[in-house]
């Protein structure tokens, strides 16, 4: 069992730095098992492909990621209508902050989210989260309305440039690697900039 962990961790290493390095899709399975001693046959025994070793390395985090987002969007929308207002930055920075100290604790596997994952079905990370963002910017909308303080019609293409270079931002502070303390200074500041923006387009 410990000689079969040890194998698995470095592969899992080797893995990393071959992904990190060349990307998911110039990275060599070759070049992976030669670096750490093995045939490609002793390989199969552990992954069935360079898909499934990548995912190995950052599915689980991509899924928790998401999911994160996910209850922390839910959670604002079902709280009754006249609260939302009231609670929209609360709710939305405690899950940003707690978002970006998960990714500084999972810090290798998101580099490879976030710079060598083209080519898998992880390369989706920032578009799935504008996805979920954008659902519940036109639900929010639809509270507003409903509460008799209707925002300004926001044209589709502006809003998706305005929520894509939101998470770009955030993102942006985990692939410069800073120290976490500044990186919660930045996303405070980054948070301050968005909110007064958005409230401003929305007429709030």
């Amino acid at each position: 069992m410990t000689a079969n962990l040890t194998t698995l961790a470095s592969i899992h290493r080797a893995a990393q730095a071959e992904f990190l390095q060349k990307g998911f899709l110039g990275a060599s399975l070759r070049n992976i098992v030669k670096s750490v001693g093995m045939t490609t046959g002793a390989f199969y025994g552990y992954y069935k492909s360079k898909e499934e070793l990548f995912g190995a390395l950052v599915g689980e985090h991509y899924d928790h990621f998401l999911q994160m987002f996910w209850k922390a969007q839910n959670a604002f929308a079902t709280l009754p209508p006249a609260e939302q207002p009231q609670n929209l930055g609360e709710i939305s920075g405690a899950c940003m902050f707690e978002m970006l100290r998960y990714a500084y604790d999972n810090l290798p596997a998101f580099k490879l989210l976030l710079c060598s994952a083209e080519g898998t079905r992880y390369a989706g990370l920032v578009d799935e989260m504008v996805r979920i963002e954008t659902e519940a910017t036109h639900a929010y909308l639809r509270v507003l309305e409903e509460l008799g303080r209707p925002a300004p019609a926001i044209d589709l293409r502006l809003e998706h440039i305005l929520i894509t270079g939101m998470f770009r931002t955030f993102f942006e502070l985990i692939l410069h690697e800073m120290p976490y303390p500044e990186a919660e200074n930045y996303l405070r500041q980054m948070r301050s900039f968005y909110t007064a923006g958005w409230m401003k387009i929305l007429g709030q």
